[in-house]
């Protein structure tokens, strides 16, 4: 089996994992442009037992390479910000965690054109996608929080036996997240700090909500199968698992940082990890998925379901339980209890989405001048939404030679979709697929890719402007 058809079921299929010939994990091209079939393997008669030994012996291994290459990449330190918190009191991480590569400065590397970049190899390695923890499998991955608190509520495990969740906790969301609803924001946190699921969302959101709101909430916290979380041999669980719920991803309708592989790309080594993005302000959204362009949240819950959650593969997904939704009892619903998900306060924000004179410091103010002028930031964020609602292809290709990094083609991305920046310093990490750790490094990539030249007083003053949003 080639790398670019190094897919889903490679242990099922009786493939060894792939083995870490060199520690930084790259190898350059060429790698096969198109895979041998679109198709994930069907296993039909690999045992369990068999299964789950491949895989548990794999797991060390692979994360070990993961490892290497977080570290490689990144300064992981615990380095709060002074002051600045999330809604429920988790601190935010600050400063620039992307390594410089050796013999240049950020100041240096912004006065040179990309093709000088490319050239002299020097674009940082941070600044490159980032692959699944084991990018060959894919499939859904869950921070360790969530998988606690789940076994603890509900009894059921979301563990893989394979691998494991790759980011520290200080990088990622604060858990459980507050819900803001757009119809009662005078009840403020409606969650009242706890993780909303099957067993606690009527005593939460009963009297709150609508009977068509609550059925909706009712199955955004059901589980269904998945493909790894399933009840056939190839499972990924050791149990077999009556699946995953949309808010197992998007934890309290906002998200938790749990990875997954986009389903819609082929070969394998072209899909794109996706961090996944909060549902918060779905209601002023026009396009859902992060480069598939659906264009209403009852679209994206029915894609999810019949298509991502089995990596884009009906046939996998009639073998281990594909879940078909009816459009009009029970999408609805879902779609509406979603539409009433709202961003938290911003204090200093008035109702056009500037900052209130009175309210902001200088730092920030002189930000928000930069949001809206030389960082160029406003041209896709426009607020209130601070989105656009449109797809952006930054060209990011112009900066680096393809690259093989742990099973992941650092290639082209292509056009994304401009997530909205309302509530950011709460959706760590950055980006589509969460290679930017802090809002720091977020502000350095886009100095670079949009040629902005920010000086460091001003990206300073931008990171405090965003912090306000």
């Amino acid at each position: 089996m080639g790398a670019a058809t190094a897919v889903i079921l490679a242990f099922s299929a009786g493939a060894q994992a792939p083995t870490q010939d060199k520690p930084k994990g790259q190898v350059k091209l060429p790698v096969p442009q198109r895979g041998e079939t679109s198709f994930i393997p069907v296993a039909t008669d690999t045992s369990f037992d068999e299964i789950h030994k491949r895989g548990a012996e794999a797991r060390p291994k692979m994360m070990q390479r993961q490892r290497t290459l977080l570290q490689e990449r990144y300064n992981l330190s615990n380095q709060p910000v002074k002051g600045v918190t999330m809604t429920r009191g988790k601190p935010v991480q600050g400063g620039v965690r992307v390594k410089l590569p050796s013999g240049v400065t950020w100041d240096e590397l912004a006065q040179m054109a990309p093709a000088e970049i490319r050239q002299k190899k020097v674009w940082p390695k941070g600044f490159l996608p980032l692959p699944h923890p084991f990018h060959e499998e894919g499939g859904m991955v869950f921070p360790t929080f969530h998988i606690q608190e789940i076994r603890r509520q509900e009894g059921r495990d979301l563990e893989r036996f394979d691998l494991e969740f790759d980011l520290a906790d200080h990088f990622l969301p604060e858990f459980p997240p507050a819900i803001f609803l757009t119809t009662r924001p005078d009840l403020g946190d409606v969650s009242k700090g706890e993780l909303v699921t099957t067993q606690n969302f009527y005593r939460l959101f009963n009297g709150i909500i609508t009977p068509k709101q609550l059925n909706g909430l009712r199955l955004l916290v059901s589980q269904f199968p998945q493909q790894q979380f399933n009840q056939t041999n190839d499972r990924r669980s050791m149990k077999p698992s009556a699946g995953v719920s949309c808010f197992d991803c998007h934890a309290n309708g906002h998200t938790n940082a749990s990875t997954h592989l986009v389903g819609d790309i082929r070969p394998q080594a072209f899909r794109k990890r996706i961090d996944t993005p909060s549902l918060r302000g779905v209601h002023n959204q026009r396009l859902f998925g992060s480069q598939r362009a659906l264009k209403t949240v009852e679209d994206f819950t029915e894609f999810e379901q019949r298509g991502a959650y089995f990596d884009g593969d009906p046939v996998v997904a009639t073998k281990k339980g594909q879940n078909i939704l009816e459009r009009g009892g029970q999408v609805q619903d879902m779609a509406e209890f979603q539409e009433m998900l709202d961003f938290p306060p911003a204090p200093k924000l008035d109702v056009f989405g500037r900052l209130v004179p009175t309210l902001a410091s200088e730092s920030e103010t002189r930000g928000e001048k930069l949001f809206f002028g030389k960082g160029r930031c406003a041209e896709c964020h426009t607020p209130p939404l601070f989105s656009d609602n449109m797809m952006h292809d930054l060209k990011v290709e112009r900066f680096y030679e393809p690259v093989l990094i742990n099973g992941r083609m650092a290639a082209m991305d292509g056009p994304i979709k401009t997530f909205p920046l309302r509530g950011i310093k709460e959706t760590p990490p950055y980006l589509h697929d969460g290679r930017l750790l802090t809002l720091d490094d977020t502000v350095e990539y886009f100095n670079l890719v949009l040629g902005t030249r920010l000086t460091e007083s001003e990206k300073k003053d931008l990171v405090a402007y965003l912090y306000t949003l």
